[in-house]
């Protein structure tokens, strides 16, 4: 079976949490004979072919970025040709352009989205985007929600519900690496006192300005791995906060990342809007057994983290509210490992690669079979 994956961005060019998830598919679906490739946009136009992880990864020009959207027309021949070898073209959701190429390249192999997100916050072309949203998810043969939380919420997805099943993401814990105690300890040597750790790219719907009015005044310490847009606006946030117990560290290699995961007393996931659809960090921690603080915006940051089991679930946009719950976690230190535990159960039953691999293996076949008849 030949499943050929369609998204915007896609290591090593880009680590956001689609990416992961689409490699930890790859990887976990090569596991059990399944050939999967990735199609995706760059700006190295010089290493159009390359290979990543053991998979083809066939990259195209990026021409022009838009709101997000990424156009390139040089992939629209490549997508057709790839597609025409493929059993299934597995889609990942939202990327108009995507859906642009689909009905460009008359694609008529069968084809499954796996709908990470809603739009959000481009609302007004979003109106614009509505008719060919509809036409494509209309077209498609199987939609898959990541988690109950949002298929519950999505008022896009519940207009597809009859062909809409939950598939929640997976990791593979081997194929991250394992730092060397001496890596540890120098994090170790460098932040001595229990802290609590943020990973992921700095965008406006991560929270993190309600993160830092949650510190000011205390002395809690918070690390911050990752870069993105807004982090200028967030450092100028922290000097006028007067913050000396927040340590941005921008963007590291995932060894200083696992080190950090492991040394962390637990992970602030201060997400709140709904473009945070699942959280892949807050299955990091997870794995890692550490416990969590995330926020009720109604999507699968709440499956992944059970309030008062795994971690606690605040208000969005609440500061006193996540300081509080950090100050708890901090004062109960039996109760944080003993949810650090179970998160760490939680993860080893429901949210694996191997799982999440078998669950799309399901799907594909059971694609295809339908096509059949």
């Amino acid at each position: 079976m030949k499943i050929l994956h369609f998204y915007r961005t896609y290591y090593p060019d880009s680590f956001g949490g689609v990416e992961q998830v689409i490699r930890q598919m790859v990887n976990g679906s090569a596991k059990l004979g399944i050939d999967a490739e990735v199609l995706t946009l760059t700006r190295d136009i010089q290493n159009l072919e390359i290979e990543f992880e053991g998979h083809k990864v066939h990259r195209a020009a990026l021409d022009v970025e838009i709101a997000s959207t990424g156009f390139s027309w040089s992939s629209l021949s490549r997508f057709k040709q790839l597609a025409s070898e493929a059993d299934i073209v597995h889609y990942h959701f939202p990327w108009p352009f995507m859906d642009l190429a689909h009905f460009a390249c008359q694609i008529k192999k069968p084809s499954v989205v796996t709908y990470h997100s809603d739009i959000v916050r481009q609302k007004y072309l979003l109106k614009l985007y509505q008719p060919l949203k509809s036409r494509f998810l209309n077209r498609v043969d199987r939609i898959v929600a990541t988690s109950p939380n949002y298929l519950a919420t999505s008022t896009t997805l519940e207009k597809y519900q009859d062909k809409t099943e939950i598939i929640t993401y997976g990791l593979d814990k081997s194929i991250y690496p394992e730092p060397s105690e001496t890596q540890l300890q120098n994090w170790r040597t460098r932040f001595p006192q229990p802290f609590f750790l943020f990973v992921g790219m700095l965008r406006y719907y991560k929270g993190l300005h309600v993160l830092l009015d949650a510190v000011a005044g205390t002395d809690m310490p918070v690390v911050i791995l990752g870069d993105g847009p807004v982090e200028a606006e967030l450092k100028q946030q922290a000097q006028q906060l007067g913050l000396r117990n927040l340590h941005f560290l921008g963007a590291l290699p995932e060894l200083d990342k696992v080190a950090l995961l492991q040394l962390c007393y637990a992970l602030v996931f201060p997400s709140h809007l709904r473009s945070e659809a699942f959280g892949i960090t807050l299955l990091e921690a997870a794995m890692f057994g550490k416990p969590m603080i995330s926020c009720e915006i109604g999507t699968g940051t709440s499956y992944v983290n059970l309030d008062q089991e795994t971690g606690l679930v605040v208000p969005a946009s609440d500061p006193a509210a996540l300081r509080q719950a950090m100050q708890h976690l901090l004062a109960h230190p039996e109760q944080a490992r003993t949810m650090g535990i179970k998160a760490a159960l939680r993860y080893e039953s429901m949210f694996t690669a191997e799982r999440m691999a078998k669950n799309y293996q399901r799907l594909y076949q059971e694609i295809l079979e339908q096509r059949q008849s």
